[in-house]
């Protein structure tokens, strides 16, 4: 009788394991419409982070997708050639992405100076985030 209560706790902790970790999916694929006013985020790596003083104060490295939502995206600060380069992961709502029609280009606004950004948390490409 022990040994079928214990397997059972198993069975029942291992399960709910599993249900925390899977994914859920729809029952097919399901397609969508990528609009104009979308952004790719090949077109963002890289892109110049300016201020409202059109100082730039950072480059988008990367962004962040947590579950379906875009999470963060992660800032390069300072540095140069790689060599002692701050990360931090800002909020989309602290980034204004649009597309300049005139000049065929995305410009990204953060309302915050360069040493706001790097005296930010730090965010490290280390773990699973490794490069």
């Amino acid at each position: 009788m022990r040994y079928i209560a214990l397997s059972l706790a198993a069975l029942l902790a291992s399960s709910a394991a599993f249900a925390q970790s899977a994914p859920t999916l729809a029952d097919g694929p399901v397609f969508t419409q990528v609009n104009q006013a979308s952004a790719l985020g090949s077109s963002l790596k890289g892109l110049n982070v300016k201020n409202a003083g059109d100082e730039t104060v950072g480059e988008i490295e990367d962004v962040v997708v947590q579950g379906n939502a875009l999470a963060s995206y992660i800032l390069s600060v300072g540095g140069f050639l790689g060599m002692g380069t701050h990360y931090v992961a800002v909020s989309p709502a602290g980034l204004a992405i649009t597309w300049n029609e005139t000049d065929k280009k995305w410009n990204a606004r953060i309302n915050a100076t360069k040493d706001q950004l790097k005296a930010a948390p730090q965010f490290k490409f280390e773990g699973r985030f490794a490069k």
